[in-house]
Formats: structure tokens, C-alpha cells, sequence
């Protein structure tokens, strides 16, 4: 018999079978997971425990949520924690998204471990993880294998990169963009895919647009063959347009637009644009922290021409929050202060009734997250038949008080914190539990010596990453940031011109 956990007595936001894109509380329910698979959801006094190994968790003024679905994310970048407080993008680039050769393999593992545990810490258990910094075949599977041992359900975007050959004067890149154990190294994962009981499936990231046609075409047989469903790539009108080319152009003369293809942030979109992404199924994550802070325009995923197809992303935890909470609050709040901000230019008073709900930024972290990875079917949503990836939050909390009772979608979006995050179970597997993330097990070579697994809890994680963060910083030492800032400017511009 598979082992079964019953979550007992809470408010369950489940679909409302009036309209699949909205949630309705339901209240005094319980929840049964069997394996990895919800079976059962239906009134407290209705739904027993079938076994007496059945794990009971009482949710009793509780509400219980389905896994939020972050779909862009570089989950490696947790030793760069505020680095990046008042950089932005262009400033973010040389000392945040191009440092992975400052890592060593095993930093790579303990800053992937991290990350991902914070996500899983915060309620995430799905995540897109746009993973650009494979400096060997080591770093990519350390990064997998730290994957895998945190319990969180990935899409890992397997990513080709421009790399750093020397920080010094002159600043300089690596000519070969693809050494032959990159693709040697994709090749294997594919063979092994997926990973962890099927929880981690290998995607791919691509930013190299300014390469012939033919290679990339070359690259999307490649990963076609193997299978991968999802591509990820970055798309900032008017910073990754190459040769005055804007990307979703790109993608269509090499008809490469549809479900497949996921573009994080699409902030400034023009119109046409917008409606090549819309008319081919492409979906966009929008990352409304990074997006607000670094100059990349407002987040797009409430824009009436591209809603239909928007997700919510967190980017860099090493700039800002780790948690989906934060960033439904700052898209929903920014649309609103957008529209708001009309009407008072105009003289006039804002409507009463704000456009934009709590549930539809909801929807964004979890439905139309799991459409966006191509996996609605089974997770984004509470429903006997999908995945048992679900969220407790914990109603009487200081917080959540009284908003739980009165809302409880009101009272995530706008009141949660990661401290309200009580349990968190992806897959069926209980992955935080009274509010503490639960130890896991990883490969004993890791960061040590000897065979085998060990077992580690977030307070050994912890000590790790400190350690490595204090040996990466020692590193860089010498770097003059400035100086490397600028021979980046002109790098890329070279690239953008052609």
C-alpha cells in the first residue's frame, strides 16, 4: 500500500466547477494524498484515514493551497545575496549573471541546494530554473544533483553560455561557445531523464541569439530529439534584440514561436509583438521584483494583450525575495498604481472597483504556471488525479489572522509571509513541516569525503554556503568591477550590432 497523508480540516482552495480558472474556499475539508496522487478531497467528516500509517496533519483554521509555480528562476546564485541591493541589470550582469566561474562545482551544489530549499521554504514546488553557469560538465551536475536531493519538482533549463576566460585587464570571453563537453554533458542527462522519481525533468535555456541560423537550428533538433518540452530564453525589447532584430522576430523567421518556448519578463513588448506570442501559445514570465528594481520596464502580466499567456517568475534570489507571495503582491500592486495613476493624471478618481483580484494573480502563481510548463494536468491546482504538491499556511498567525477567515485568497496574496508557510508537500513527500524545512539526503562526495549519502538539515546547508560565499568573495578579490562593467558595455554591444 502506497503511504497516504491526510490533511485534515482546512480551508481547500480548489477550482470552482463553475469557471476552471477560479478558486473557491472550501471550508471544513480535508485533502488526501496517496503516494504522489491527491485521491480524495471532500468534507472533514467524509474523508478517513485508510490506513492507520496514514500521516494526520490537523489544519484546523489552516488554509491549504495548491505549490506555487515559479517559471523563471537561476537557482545557483545564493552566495550572491546582497550583492545586487542597487544595481541594475547592465550593473547585475558582470558581478551577478556571468560569475558561475567564480564558483568551483561544489560552490555550484551548495548555492543550488540553497536556492532551491528556499523556494521549497516559501511554498514554491515547481520551479523553471534558467541555470547559466555551466563552466564543466561538474557544475551542470552538481547543480542537477543538488536539484534532486532538495525534493523540489524542476524544469532544469540546461544552458549554453557565454563564459569569462580572465577578470584581469583586459577583460576577456571565451571564443569556444561550445567546448565538446557541453553538449557531451547534455547528451548524458538526457539519456538519464527525468530525475528524482520524475520530479526533474531536463529543459533548456538559450540567450545565444545572435548566432547563424543554422546553429541554432542545429541546437533545437538536438534538443527535440532528446525531448525537451520546455525552452526558456530571456526577452527584454530593445536590450536582447540583435542586429536591431527583437527577439520574438527572431523566433518567428526561424518558426520557432509556440508552447514550447517560455520568455521571462517581456517587459516593453510592442503590440506586435505581443500578439506573436499570444496567436503561437508562447508563454512569458513575468518577474515583477527584479523587473521593478532593474530597469526593465513595468511587469507585463496584466497587459490585456498578453495576460492569456503570463506566469509569475522570482529571477535572482540574490537580489531580492525567494518566495511567490512577494511577487504576486508587487505585480498586483503595480498594475494597480499603472491604472491608477491614469485617472489621476487625467484629474480624475480612480474607480472604486480596482482592476486586477487577488484571485487573478493567484492564478498567474499556480494555473497558468503549470500551463506555462506544459503541465496543467498535473499540478497548479487541487484536484483528485494531480500531483499532491500542496501548501499549508498557517491562518491564525499574526499575520493571516482574521484575513484567512474573511478571504483566505486575499489573505496569501496580501498578508503571507514565509513564516506562515506551516507545511509543504511536493510529490506526497512532506518537504517542510511546523514550519521547518525537513533534512535530506545527499551524496556523501559533496563537500566532503567518502561514499554513500549523508543527511543534512537547513542549519548544516547554512554553514556551507557561508563558508563558500567567504571563499568566493576571496576571489574576487581583486576584480575592478568598473573596469569590468565597461569591457562587458563593450562586448555587448559588438554582439547586439553584429
Amino acid at each position: 500500500m502506497p503511504t497516504s497523508l491526510l490533511l485534515q480540516n482546512g480551508t481547500i482552495l480548489a477550482p470552482n466547477p463553475d469557471d476552471s480558472n477560479d478558486v473557491i474556499p472550501l471550508r471544513e475539508h480535508s485533502l488526501l494524498v496517496e503516494g504522489s496522487m491527491i485521491t480524495r478531497i471532500g468534507p472533514h467528516a467524509e474523508v478517513q484515514p485508510p490506513s492507520p500509517d496514514t500521516k494526520v496533519i490537523d489544519c484546523s483554521g489552516k488554509i491549504v493551497s495548491p505549490g506555487f509555480i515559479d517559471t523563471h528562476h537561476h537557482m545557483w546564485q545564493t552566495q550572491l545575496k546582497g550583492r545586487h541591493a542597487d544595481q541594475s541589470l547592465i550593473e547585475y550582469m558582470p558581478s551577478g549573471n556571468m560569475q558561475g566561474g567564480n564558483y568551483t562545482a561544489e560552490d555550484i551544489f551548495w548555492g543550488q541546494l540553497g536556492g532551491c530549499l528556499s523556494s521549497i521554504d516559501a511554498g514554491t514546488t515547481t520551479v523553471v530554473d534558467h541555470a547559466h553557469m555551466s563552466y564543466s560538465a561538474a557544475h551542470i551536475e552538481n547543480a542537477v544533483s543538488a536539484t534532486i536531493s532538495s525534493g523540489i519538482r524542476s524544469v532544469f533549463g540546461f544552458t549554453p553560455i557565454t563564459r569569462v576566460k580572465s577578470w584581469d585587464p583586459p577583460f576577456t570571453m571565451d571564443d569556444d561557445l561550445f567546448p565538446p563537453w557541453l553538449f557531451e554533458t547534455f547528451d548524458k542527462l538526457a539519456q538519464q531523464a527525468p530525475f528524482g522519481d520524475g520530479r526533474v525533468q531536463l529543459g533548456f535555456a538559450m540567450d545565444l541569439w545572435f548566432l547563424p541560423k543554422e546553429i541554432i537550428l542545429n541546437i533545437f533538433d538536438r534538443i527535440n530529439k532528446a525531448g525537451v518540452k520546455t525552452v526558456t530564453a530571456h526577452y527584454l525589447h530593445g536590450i536582447y534584440n540583435f542586429n536591431g532584430t527583437p527577439l520574438p522576430d527572431i523566433l518567428a523567421s526561424y518558426n520557432l514561436l509556440g508552447p514550447q518556448i517560455l520568455l521571462s519578463h517581456a517587459t516593453l513588448a510592442t503590440p506586435a509583438a505581443a500578439h506573436q506570442l499570444t496567436s503561437t501559445g508562447t508563454f512569458v514570465s513575468s518577474t515583477p521584483e527584479t523587473e521593478l528594481q532593474m530597469g526593465h520596464g513595468l511587469p507585463v502580466c496584466f497587459r490585456d494583450d498578453l495576460k492569456s499567456q503570463c506566469s509569475l517568475g522570482i529571477d535572482c534570489h540574490s537580489n531580492n525575495s525567494s518566495d511567490m507571495m512577494t511577487q504576486m503582491r508587487l505585480a498586483l500592486q503595480a498594475e494597480r498604481s499603472r491604472r491608477n495613476q491614469i485617472k489621476l493624471d487625467k484629474g480624475e478618481i480612480p474607480l472604486l472597483k480596482i482592476e486586477g483580484t487577488v484571485k487573478d494573480v493567484f492564478r498567474l502563481a499556480t494555473m497558468q504556471g503549470a500551463r506555462a510548463v506544459k503541465m496543467e494536468k498535473e499540478i497548479g491546482s487541487l484536484e483528485v488525479g494531480k500531483r499532491g504538491d500542496v501548501v499549508v499556511f498557517e491562518g491564525r498567525s499574526t499575520g493571516m489572522v482574521c484575513a484567512a477567515a474573511q478571504d483566505p485568497v486575499a489573505a496569501i496574496v496580501l498578508h503571507a509571509s514565509v513564516g506562515d508557510v506551516g507545511t509543504v508537500v511536493v510529490d506526497g513527500v512532506v518537504r517542510k513541516r511546523e514550519g521547518r524545512l525537513v533534512e535530506v539526503a545527499v551524496e556523501e562526495g559533496i563537500g566532503g569525503s567518502g561514499k554513500g549519502r549523508r543527511v543534512v538539515g537547513w542549519e548544516d546547508v547554512a554553514g556551507e554556503l557561508v563558508r563558500s560565499r567567504r571563499e568566493i568573495e576571496e576571489r574576487v578579490k581583486g576584480i575592478d568591477w568598473e573596469k569590468a562593467l565597461d569591457a562587458f558595455l563593450g562586448l555587448y554591444k559588438n554582439v547586439r550590432d553584429g
